[in-house]
Order: structure tokens, then C-alpha cells, then sequence
């Protein structure tokens, strides 16, 4: 047999067309990355914070939760980054969540048919912007005494 040598070793993604399956696959895999480094990591800080004392949380709230008006220029540019850090979090949990939940839903052996998968896979997607926007919403609110 002869070779094509124009002909991929083995398929990858510029020889597929992209599809909502495709993307909710990769994005499973991105949003775990993102709590396992992002999310575990500020949730080391915050866990050492609490076990150095009152001071050591102390510095911790004033780079992460809130400078207050005291504060320096790199404290409120660290509080605008970790609220950005938190919104990731936060898709990338819910993001997660509803993957997850559509894989499980496949291994009972449901939902294979090509256009309820592609169907699910967009509702995944959906469901976590809307569930971030939620949450992102009522703390703002709570941020803002509105509850």
C-alpha cells in the first residue's frame, strides 16, 4: 500500500469540525485545571491564613477579600483580580458540574442520539453562564445591601 504523505498519523482537531460535544469535552477537562490550580490554591491561602493567626488572615482579607480604604494600590488591584478569579471559579464549577452531570447521564446509556448529545451539550454551556450570572448577581447584591 502506498502512503499519502499529506495524511494525518492519526486524527486530531484540525481534520474534525467543531461541534458542542467537542467543546463541552475540552471545557470539562479546562474548568477542572482551573479548580484544581486556581481554586486549590487560594483555598491553601486562605486555610494557612486562618492556622498563622489573626494577623496572617488579616493580610489574607486585605489581598483577597477586601483593601478597605486604607489600601494599597497593589491591594485593590489584588481584590479586583481575585474577584475575576472567583467569577472563573465559579463558571468553571458550574461548567464542570453540569458536564459531569451529562456524562453521567450518558454512562446510564441515555442520551447518545447525535441530536439530543449536541442538544445537552449546549444546554451544559448555558446552564453554567446562567448559574454563574446567578450567583455573580446575588453577591454583588449582598456587596451592594440590596438583601
Amino acid at each position: 500500500m502506498a502512503k499519502n504523505p499529506n495524511r494525518p498519523l492519526s486524527p486530531h482537531l484540525q481534520v474534525y469540525r467543531w461541534s458542542p460535544q467537542m467543546a463541552i469535552s475540552i471545557f470539562h477537562r479546562a474548568t477542572g485545571f482551573i479548580l484544581a490550580t486556581a481554586g486549590m490554591m487560594t483555598l491553601l491561602w486562605w486555610l494557612s491564613a486562618i492556622g498563622g493567626g489573626t494577623e496572617s488572615y488579616a493580610t489574607f482579607e486585605s489581598y483577597v477579600v477586601s483593601a478597605g480604604p486604607e489600601g494599597s494600590g497593589l491591594q485593590i488591584a489584588s481584590n479586583w483580580f481575585f474577584r475575576l478569579v472567583a467569577l472563573a471559579v465559579t463558571f468553571s464549577f458550574f461548567q464542570h458540574l453540569a458536564s459531569g452531570l451529562r456524562h453521567l447521564v450518558l454512562d446510564i446509556g441515555a442520551g447518545y442520539e447525535l441530536k439530543t448529545n449536541r442538544t445537552w451539550a449546549s444546554v451544559a454551556f448555558v446552564a453554567a453562564f446562567f448559574a454563574t450570572a446567578f450567583v455573580a448577581l446575588f453577591v454583588a447584591s449582598r456587596f451592594l445591601g440590596v438583601l
